[in-house]
């Protein structure tokens, strides 16, 4: 069960490697936003992983600060895209 845990931690590892090329290289802004959430939540999934096989529990606190940070991108991305408007009416340069 171990290596199929660790087997699955390398699978996401290798997607979301994919996901990071999609990031650096990504036509639209959107697009590198939706890689960047992926690379948070990916991330998370693979340390999830990771403390499940290894029994090492802190490792989930790294987990829930990747999905964290990953939300906390995709607001500061959408406030502050120009054109967008701000929670008080005001559109950003």
């Amino acid at each position: 069960m171990i290596d199929f845990l660790y087997g699955a931690a390398a699978l996401l590892l290798l997607l979301t490697g994919l996901g990071l090329a999609r990031m650096m290289w990504g036509p639209a802004p959107a697009d590198r936003m939706m890689a960047a959430q992926l690379l948070g939540t990916g991330g998370g999934a693979i340390a999830l992983l990771i403390a499940t096989a290894s029994g090492i529990t802190a490792i989930i606190d790294i987990a829930l600060v990747l999905a964290l940070l990953a939300a906390f991108a995709a607001v500061a991305l959408t406030l502050g895209e120009p054109g967008t408007k701000q929670p008080d009416g005001q559109a950003n340069p």
